[in-house]
């Protein structure tokens, strides 16, 4: 079986940094990805300190940092026609304290070329796992593809993302925490004498966007309640183009870019765990283990936090032929707690922010934001926890001697 190569199915975050990492230590992987490219809207741009931290821990955030990318290192957030500052990324004892807003199919591109450095990383793009297959003592021993091919692995790790079809054909349990809300997703084009003041988050009694800049454009998020996206399509695109322009002014100029319902999508918000994440031969990692909210836009690097997490408790073993099985939940062990921990900071935005702008019940400032906003020292604390998350993982999976 020593022969036989780790299976990574999806290419994501999660899928491609563990992907890397393993490759790196002398482990045969191969991770299938069922899109022809990474290139998708869907995903997000926050890559966050303790990501880049990762990295530089690899020697690769210089070659990162050269993508295109926008820097902020201080968050702010327009509430009820106010300014505020809530959070400051500027103390945190790493190498780049900022998030870099960095399109996730550049940071995916980036992962696979390293990857292709090492003759033990083989991807697969335009290929899609339908479920796991299983020996005669029901451990998972491979995939089949959806063309009907049959993988045989080592091991099989599900990045799937949070519709995983590996975790549920492997039957592992799952906790719907429930979400108050939806997304829609949109792109606003950047004229040249664009505004330079469209805040990042806007909060007012009519709701929230989120607007993210990218090049040549703005890609924009419309928080909604769940379930509520037919209401907001009968009323009619005019209506809909003329809530976001209420919310951000300076969106105005190209808001009609958004001809028809067709150019939003929706996207169905989940907040979930396993609450087992393995069994003999499978284990699950990033939004396949973990659904997370879009709060705080932590969810790429939770996700790459447990694939560094797997790589260092399994790289090592794995590269000398030895029975990954017994190590698997060792994975979940490490990153359960802040798991937990971050999901339920996530509820609490959920219950104390997102819940009141949906109801329309935001008539005051919180004296937290006020005191965020007055007291500089206040915002290394969200500024930290936004920022480095918990359980920070630091890469421990070896380099084989071959590559050194």
């Amino acid at each position: 079986m020593d022969d036989l190569p780790v299976i990574i199915v999806g290419g994501g975050p999660a899928g491609m940094v563990a992907g890397l990492l393993l490759a790196r230590a002398g482990v045969r992987v191969t991770v299938l990805e069922k899109h022809k490219d990474f290139l998708r809207d869907f995903r997000g741009d926050t890559v966050h300190p303790s990501t880049l931290e990762l990295f530089h821990e690899i020697g690769l955030l210089g070659e990162l940092l050269k993508l295109p990318h926008a820097r902020f290192d201080t968050a702010t957030l327009d509430l009820l026609g106010g300014r505020y500052t809530i959070a400051t990324l500027k103390h945190l004892p790493v190498a780049a304290p900022y998030i870099a807003m960095m399109p996730q199919w550049d940071l995916l591109d980036f992962i696979a070329r390293e990857g292709r450095k090492y003759p033990t990383f083989d991807l697969r793009m335009s290929t899609e796992a339908r479920a796991p297959t299983f020996d005669s003592a029901g451990r998972v021993d491979g995939v089949t593809l959806t063309s009907g091919e049959v993988l045989p692995a080592r091991l099989v790790i599900a990045a799937d993302g949070r519709r995983s079809v590996l975790r549920e054909a492997a039957e592992l349990p799952l906790d719907d925490l429930g979400a108050p809300m939806d997304v829609l997703w949109f792109r606003i084009p950047m004229p040249e004498d664009a505004p330079s003041d469209v805040p990042l988050g806007t909060i007012e009694a009519r709701g929230m966007v989120v607007a993210i800049p990218r090049s040549g454009y703005w890609q924009c998020a419309r928080i909604i309640e769940k379930g509520g996206f037919p209401a907001i399509e009968a009323k009619g695109i005019e209506a809909f183009r003329a809530d976001v322009v209420a919310l951000v002014p300076g969106l105005a100029a190209g808001i009609d870019a958004i001809a028809s319902f067709d150019d939003v999508k929706l996207l169905s918000v989940s907040l979930d765990r396993l609450t087992r994440w393995s069994r003999p031969g499978l284990l699950a990692i990033g939004d396949a283990a973990h659904a997370m909210s879009p709060v705080g836009g932590v969810g790429i690097n939770l996700a790459v936090q447990d694939a560094v997490a797997a790589a260092n408790i399994l790289a090592a073993p794995l590269a000398r032929g030895e029975d990954p099985d017994p190590l698997l939940q060792r994975v979940q062990d490490r990153r359960w707690t802040p798991t937990v921990r971050m999901q339920a900071f996530q509820r609490f935005a959920h219950l104390r922010v997102i819940e009141p702008v949906l109801r329309g019940e935001v008539n005051r400032v919180p004296l937290a934001v006020k005191l965020l906003d007055r007291l500089p020292v206040l915002r290394r604390i969200p500024g930290r926890v936004i920022g480095l998350g918990f359980g920070r993982q630091h890469v421990e999976s070896p380099l084989a001697k071959e590559f050194q």
